[in-house]
């Protein structure tokens, strides 16, 4: 139905040898198929992308990345890695674009490493996974990195990790050997996630970063959903003065990845507005035909598919 409009997916993976051999919390995937096509950037993943009518990837490493690693060794991995994927986007510069990985446990290091990937290495920012070393990232040790971000006008994409061994322990125990996913995608992702952008809002980074972007995944870790309750509980007698759905409506972006449900988007464009809805896909840990067959059932006007599927990646990343 939508064939003609340009499809931009922008939480597509890959993995790099050396930061998944040497960073903690790097689980097996799900295929020998799965695993080869994280360290693909060209047959299995063009072809794919050819097959199934997408047009760009912005490719980005699964988690947890580098935000388990400390120290220098996560300074000298994520500055490899980065050099690294630069080099095969180059290679095919009208269909891959990065985000870069970030030695977060050093900030000051992580924010340097962020202007270094964007001026040098051509990517349109960067994207961070879970906790830091078991720190949430609103806390103003971290500001540096979005201080940078803001002055490159770049964002920041949140993605989940799996939860703190503490969070596993109390929450999820019971059930996790019988239903391992529960402390991934189906759940405990979405918890930690939503929790990290709660509490950037309620940081403040945004009074000294008031042009701060940031990015949530599988369609805003179900914050769209809970917009009106968090925002009305926040301003409750007793609260300091501030607007929740104001800050997250002017401060985030949501992509698509993984969760492919027409209610979903329709709450999230009530909410949001089209403009701040991208489509992504999540490959290959979701395979991209699910993605477009589910494209190609949505009728909304062309105007707000050729934004949905390409348009507003386009602005926010300066593709």
């Amino acid at each position: 139905m939508f064939k003609n409009l340009p499809v931009v997916a922008l939480e597509e993976h890959y993995w790099d040898r050396e930061v998944s051999e040497n960073s903690p919390g790097y689980g097996a995937p799900r295929s020998e198929r799965q695993l080869k096509q994280l360290f693909d950037f060209d047959e299995m993943r063009l072809g794919e992308m050819d097959k199934n009518g997408v047009d760009v990837q912005v490719i980005s490493h699964g988690a947890p990345s580098v935000q388990r690693v400390k120290g220098q060794l996560a300074i000298d991995l994520a500055r490899r890695a980065n050099d690294r994927l630069a080099e095969q986007c180059a290679r095919h510069p009208t269909r891959f674009y990065g985000f870069g990985i970030l030695p977060t446990d050093v900030p000051e290091a992580a924010a340097a490493e962020l202007e270094r990937c964007v001026r040098d290495l051509n990517f349109r920012g960067a994207m961070v996974h879970g906790l830091s070393n078991g720190r949430f990232m609103d806390h103003q040790d971290f500001w540096p990195i979005y201080e940078r971000a803001e002055a490159l006008e770049v964002p920041v994409y949140l993605h989940p990790a799996t939860p703190d061994e503490r969070v596993t322990e109390a929450y999820y125990a019971d059930y996790v050997q019988a239903f391992p996913m529960v402390i991934r995608p189906a759940w405990g992702f979405t918890v930690e996630t939503a929790t990290l952008a709660i509490r950037l809002v309620l940081s403040g980074v945004f009074k000294k970063h008031p042009k701060m972007q940031f990015v949530l995944g599988h369609f805003g870790e179900t914050l769209p959903y809970l917009m009106w309750r968090i925002d009305q509980a926040l301003s409750r007698p007793g609260q300091e003065a501030m607007s929740f759905r104001k800050t997250f409506t002017e401060h985030f972006h949501i992509t698509t990845s993984g969760h492919f449900s027409t209610p979903a988007l329709v709450c999230a464009m009530m909410e949001l507005g089209m403009e701040r809805i991208m489509f992504s896909i999540d490959w290959p840990f979701v395979p991209n035909e699910p993605a477009m067959e589910w494209v190609n059932t949505l009728q909304f006007s062309e105007g707000d598919m050729r934004k949905f599927l390409g348009g507003n990646a386009q602005k926010l990343l300066k593709l």
